[in-house]
């Protein structure tokens, strides 16, 4: 039987880490070795989006396989980021960041080797079991070893390299996939894994949590880890099943009662998984809630942006890439800006702002058409690489700053849970938005782009192709038709895009005022 004691004790002050001793230890080495980890992670999130087309010609999948090739890693990668930071905080962040190092590097390669879709499916779930021992512990190992006034730095350029390399994703994917192979997309991770790991050896200390033999907690494990799973297949399965049936609404019921059953059970266990006291913090719980919204927000939009960039205007992927350059530039400059006002005035201000700046970018979106210029694009560019450079930097200073050190790994592994759960969340609801707005619109934007009222409504069982920014075009169509099929999909494409980015503005709005209301600054 598990104890009934709880734990009411107020959370306890930050204390400044022991000075570091030669190299091993020194917060800014420490810092440079969780970079590399973090990085490959990062970059494989968004490289992989591009590699699927390629896969699936390679290897015969269906449309069904390469969406698992992105949820299998999903799934794993949620269930476990939670343990991950705790299995760190318990026996050693430093060890379980270099065990997850090492298996997302050998899982990567093992991807490339694979030779088969049900292999790549298979070992993308192991990949995303070691990124979640690898994820958590690079805050974790940063809270150790920063003191309190430098923190909020170290946390903006961690966030800075993780808005980084996910941007970066698609071109550099772009220019393996066209120059090399889709292989290559996963084998550029052991040059990377094995740099880390020889760096990581040499500068990281061995952190933990001192507080002596605990139980482990077993069933807050499987509690938490079969309520994250069913959750996150429940959104990536809505847009498939259709977000109000039954199998989705099903499923997304019985996860978040396993949830709260989840909670319910950590309030009652002397050395909970994740110690419920944390959310007492208003400043982690809300830093909690915007990391979900400005993933959600990053992901959902880069996700459509990339098909309108590929599908409707034309460009390559390479070519996709570079003009989301100014979105990943925008991003190093606001994580360290954004760490610095988060020191100096709180998350209340930086939190919010990044927010409006996000849902200007959502807006500025509103004013794309199939033709636009890229001087209608860039703007809401920046404006989003601002904004998710600056919440990024402001949450995880709420989350992990505002969490005691022998706790850090599991607020880790908290943010990151939120930021994949909000990642998952905003590709799905966006494309299944952008999917119905299409379906309602296509036959009316293909009649008044000149096709035959008959031959329109025909053509209205392409709507899933349509909504992935594909015209039904064939090459025996006369030239005037085929322009006039391609100019009414896109135009419908374009609504959907719309409705997308005002669900996105309003959200964003709504996140800004939350975070306005109810961070309040810390004390020190």
């Amino acid at each position: 039987m598990p104890s009934t004691v709880v734990d009411h004790s107020p959370l306890p002050a930050h204390s400044p880490p022991p000075p570091p001793r030669g190299r091993r230890g020194n917060p800014w080495l420490t810092l440079v070795a969780v970079a590399f980890g973090l990085f490959m992670v990062g970059l494989d999130g968004s490289v992989v989006a591009i590699a699927n087309p390629e896969i699936g010609r390679d290897l015969n999948a269906s449309t069904a396989d390469l969406q698992w090739v992105t949820n299998s890693y999903l799934l794993a990668l949620a269930a476990a980021l939670i343990l991950g930071g705790k299995l760190g905080d318990r026996f050693g962040r430093r060890t379980y960041y270099m065990i997850g190092v090492a298996g997302f590097t050998v899982a990567s390669v093992a991807i490339g080797l694979a030779g088969s879709i049900e292999g790549v499916i298979a070992f993308r779930a192991v990949q995303g079991l070691f990124g979640a021992l690898l994820m958590p512990n690079t805050l974790g190992l940063l809270r150790a070893v920063f003191p309190p006034g430098k923190f909020g730095m170290a946390v903006g350029i961690w966030a800075m390299v993780s808005s980084v390399s996910t941007a970066l994703g698609p071109i550099v994917g772009g220019l393996l996939v066209e120059h090399v192979s889709w292989e290559s997309v996963f084998y550029i991770n052991a040059p990377i894994g094995i740099v880390a790991l020889v760096f990581s050896a040499l500068v990281l200390p061995q952190s933990r949590n001192t507080t002596g033999h605990q139980r482990f907690d077993v069933p807050g494990v499987v509690l938490l880890a079969a309520g994250l799973l069913v959750v996150v297949f429940g959104v990536v399965k809505g847009e498939t099943w259709g977000w109000s049936s039954g199998s989705t609404l099903g499923t997304l019921t019985v996860g978040v009662v396993l949830l709260l059953v989840f909670g319910w059970y950590e309030t009652r266990v002397q050395h909970p998984l994740l110690p419920m006291r944390l959310f007492r913090s208003p400043a982690l719980t809300i830093g909690t809630i915007i990391t979900a919204v400005n993933f959600f927000v990053l992901l959902g939009v880069i996700f459509f942006v990339m098909l309108y960039l590929q599908n409707v205007r034309g460009f390559t992927p390479v070519e996709a890439g570079v003009r989301t350059l100014p979105l990943s530039l925008a991003s190093v400059v606001a994580s360290p800006l954004g760490a610095k006002l988060t020191e100096k005035f709180g998350a209340r201000l930086s939190m919010p702002l990044g927010m409006v700046l996000q849902a200007g970018a959502a807006f500025g979106m509103l004013a794309w058409g199939v033709h636009s210029s890229y001087g209608a694009m860039w703007p809401p560019f920046v404006a989003l690489g601002l904004g998710v450079g600056m919440v990024m930097a402001a949450s995880s200073d709420a989350i992990v700053g505002n969490s005691p050190v022998k706790d850090a790994g599991v607020a880790g592994g908290l943010q990151a849970t939120a930021l994949q759960i909000g990642g998952a969340l905003g590709t799905s609801v966006l494309v299944s938005l952008i999917s119905s707005r299409v379906g309602s619109t296509l036959t009316g934007e293909l009649t008044s782009a000149g096709v035959p009222a008959a031959m329109a409504g025909g053509m209205s069982e392409a709507k899933d192709a349509v909504a992935m920014g594909v015209s039904p075009v064939s090459g025996d169509m006369p030239a005037q038709l085929r322009a006039a099929v391609v100019e009414g999909s896109g135009q419908a494409f374009i609504n959907g895009v719309h409705t997308a980015a005002l669900v996105t503005g309003v959200l964003c709005v709504a996140g800004a005022v939350l975070a306005a209301v109810g961070v309040r600054r810390t004390p020190e």
